[in-house]
């Protein structure tokens, strides 16, 4: 269901044709539309905590709003959040960073436009491993870049191989994005890996990194989140590790996306900022301070919530017929294959042939929005977030079972 065009709409600009609105917001807007037609209908589409952000953090806010601290905030952010920050990469990741190594954006995905638009040449390659979060392509080539995937099997735990993304690196390779956890799989990479893609890196200077770690704390099963650039300091000047607070603190809305990286990046990302949003809010920035100093225990609770809703989606999705699922390692998402049920037809007469027949079927038919694997780069799947109510991931998935035995 993504949004797309064959041209571009009179009056609009070049970049504009086959521009993509992102899928996740595609089928949530379906959602939407249905539930305004008086549908019964649940969303697992985005990728959105269901928990309130925590009280601190929101009291924070009001104080600094009551102290009158609403004027326009330094492009980078303010100090205090930079010191949060810079004090959270030090004691949780191993990075020191100086302050003018740090920025604050409105949200991470914010941190990644500035990065790639103040990089991206017309046809500069950047490496996305595949499943990826469906805005990272899109990104990449709105800004003129050229997405490049390389693919990530079930098989190998959906985490890069080294060998894999040497095959794919060319002269003309600018950005490698790391996701781990990644959104949409789950999974968490191993240390052994990381060790390994810093060693192809090696070969490569002219590659930047952007690690995208906004899902570190939502891991499970004793496994550990580990930064690239602290375990490899000696590419630490091309690396640029990002991070914000609305996954880990349920402040989506919020959007505080913060970053560390090379001085001469951050100085040129802020150039970027500077003429496009400016910094982001100063209330904010309030609360995304006091979450970073004050919220390690709502950030726990919230973890073994998702574990219990993680191993729960995990029972459902293994006893139905034609569908595989890997225990997910970190994030709030499961990305069940749905191969065995191709070819079959719905009970309402819809022949399932990929994974978006099955999405919009599923949709249409018993009113549960979820994502096709397509938009995430690999098919047939699926991705459903888990960061709902457990009553409402049980209906769910009892929706989902009902649908998938009645496929013929």
């Amino acid at each position: 269901m993504a949004v797309n065009s064959s041209q571009t709409e009179p009056g609009l600009s070049l970049r504009m044709e086959g521009f993509e609105a992102p899928a996740t917001i595609a089928m949530s807007m379906r959602a939407r539309e249905l539930a305004a037609q008086g549908k019964d209908v649940i969303s697992l589409a985005l990728g959105q905590p269901d928990f309130f952000t925590p009280r601190v953090a929101c009291d924070a806010a009001y104080e600094a709003a009551l102290e009158g601290k609403t004027k326009y905030t330094p492009i980078d952010g303010v100090l205090a959040l930079k010191q949060a920050v810079q004090k959270k990469f030090k004691l949780e990741n191993g990075l020191d960073y100086a302050l003018d190594e740090i920025m604050v954006a409105n949200g991470a995905k914010q941190i990644l436009f500035n990065a790639l638009m103040a990089t991206l040449n017309p046809g500069d390659e950047v490496i996305v491993p595949a499943p990826y979060w469906t805005s990272y392509p899109i990104m990449a080539k709105f800004l003129g870049g050229i997405p490049v995937d390389v693919m990530c099997s079930e098989e190998n735990n959906f985490s890069l191989k080294a060998a894999d993304l040497r095959k794919v690196i060319t002269d003309k390779t600018k950005w490698l994005i790391i996701n781990s956890p990644s959104n949409p799989t789950g999974a968490v990479w191993s240390k052994q890996d990381l060790l390994e893609i810093a060693e192809v890196l090696r070969d490569y200077p002219q590659i930047w990194v952007f690690a995208d770690e906004i899902y570190e704390h939502l891991i499970f099963d004793g496994a550990v989140h580990y930064s690239l650039a602290a375990l490899a300091p000696d590419l630490k000047d091309r690396i640029l590790t990002a991070n914000g607070a609305s996954k880990t603190f349920a402040m989506p809305g919020w959007r505080v996306g913060y970053a560390g990286g090379p001085k001469r990046l951050v100085k040129a990302m802020t150039k970027i900022q500077s003429n496009s949003t400016s910094g982001a809010s100063s209330i904010s920035q309030a609360a995304a301070t006091a979450a970073l100093h004050h919220c390690a225990k709502d950030v726990e609770e919230m973890r073994q919530a998702y574990d219990r809703r993680r191993i729960m989606m995990k029972e459902a999705f293994s006893n139905m017929p034609g569908v595989i699922c890997a225990v997910p390692q970190g994030a709030f998402y499961v990305y069940p294959g749905i191969k065995g049920c191709l070819g079959k037809i719905s009970a309402g007469g819809r022949k399932i042939e990929n994974d978006q027949d099955f999405a919009e079927a599923l949709l249409e038919e018993h009113y549960v929005a979820v994502v096709p694997g397509h938009a995430f780069g690999l098919s047939p799947y699926l991705r459903i977030s888990y960061a709902a109510d457990d009553a409402v991931l049980e209906e769910a998935c009892k929706r989902i079972a009902k649908f998938v035995e009645s496929l013929q």
